[in-house]
């Protein structure tokens, strides 16, 4: 767990609640106050939350956990600061309804901004950004720039695939959504031959199989766009946008149904001491310039029609969003972790 100097309160106010305290700080108290509980590293929405205040005259509070958000804000209960939920991957974002730390949100603005396939039909979380689930391909070994998700089991490619673990909740999304698509029994199949392309076992992040393809330990990888703007512009470890170099991002599926996407979004929390300045937040947040910097500073898509994307992200390519509900693929999670197992996906080719 991590605390920036900006989510003090907030974050005292939760451990003094986990100890048994009964009381909220002092900011949770005002009117002029918002209490964030994130999932996302405080520095990438902190261009976001700054431009609201500047705004609207609210301040921000902002508590970051890497594990165990919703379980807090659960145990806090009634007590709870916790006033907005911010986090990444629609299953992420269904536990937290799921837990019953959220209520929903009918609201005019929020609805006209955001397409229905990227909010929960019940109101309970409201996608952000987007990233596509996509394809690394070697530049210099992959002749061809168009691919599906079903070729990835085409025996072409034995031996030249990676991916991160099956288990990753990125991956676990990307196998609901061949379940939504094609019943369990196919997409069984389709993995079976996805483990039987494997050039190793799956290991690492997403970055990882970019340097694998650089090193030529594969030709294919397995990864979300956002990585790929994240090493182009890593001047901290600048070995990374030679990783980025190596490769082209083909975008699955482009000419029929569309590239599986994930989201970044928010949820209004159940006990929001603040529920209209989070409404306010929330508003915000879905306006053309929060989502324009939002995706800029994180690499990723507008969720809200008509808001142009970075030139980094530009460089991808075009993509073309599979329009099949997250609500819908969500269903499918416990059934694609089940089967990364069956398969010994993570076991990799040989067992």
């Amino acid at each position: 767990m991590l605390y920036s100097a900006s989510n003090l309160r907030a974050g005292l106010a939760a451990l003094a609640v986990a100890a048994g305290a009964s009381f909220l700080p002092a900011a949770a108290q005002t009117d002029g106050v918002v209490n964030i509980y994130s999932y996302r590293q405080p520095e990438l929405i902190q261009p976001m939350l700054d431009a609201f205040t500047k705004e609207t005259g609210i301040a921000t509070e902002v508590l970051f956990l890497d594990q165990g958000l919703e379980d807090r804000i659960a145990a806090e209960g009634e007590n709870s600061p916790a006033d907005v939920v911010l986090t990444v991957d629609i299953g992420r974002l269904v536990n937290v309804k799921e837990k019953g730390v959220t209520q929903p949100v009918d609201d005019q603005t929020i609805n006209a901004n955001i397409p229905a396939e990227f909010r929960d039909p019940e109101g309970h979380w409201i996608g952000l950004t987007t990233r596509g689930r996509v394809v690394y391909a070697s530049k210099d070994r992959v002749q061809q720039d168009e691919i599906t998700y079903e070729e990835l089991a085409d025996p072409k490619w034995k031996g030249k695939l990676c991916m991160r673990s099956g288990q990753h909740m990125y991956n676990i999304a990307l196998i609901a959504s061949m379940i939504a698509h094609h019943g369990e029994e196919k997409t069984e199949e389709w993995l079976k031959g996805v483990k039987a392309n494997l050039a190793r076992k799956p290991d690492g992040g997403d970055r990882d199989q970019a340097q694998a393809i650089f090193a030529g330990e594969c030709d294919l990888g397995i990864g979300n766009t956002y990585y790929v703007g994240l090493m182009m512009n890593n001047e901290k470890e600048p070995e990374q946008k030679e990783w980025a170099n190596a490769i082209k991002v083909l975008f699955p599926n482009a000419n029929d149904r569309g590239t599986h996407v994930n989201i970044s979004g928010m949820a209004l929390a159940k006990h929001a001491p603040n529920k209209e300045n989070a409404l306010k937040l929330m508003q915000f947040l879905t306006s053309d310039e929060a989502q324009k910097l939002y995706a800029e500073k994180n690499n990723e898509y507008p969720v809200k029609a008509g808001v142009e994307v970075s030139d980094t992200v530009k460089s991808f390519g075009e993509i073309k969003p599979d329009t099949l509900p997250l609500a819908e693929i969500a269903k499918h999670r416990k059934a694609a972790s089940e089967m990364v197992d069956r398969v010994g996906l993570d076991d990799g080719p040989a067992s």
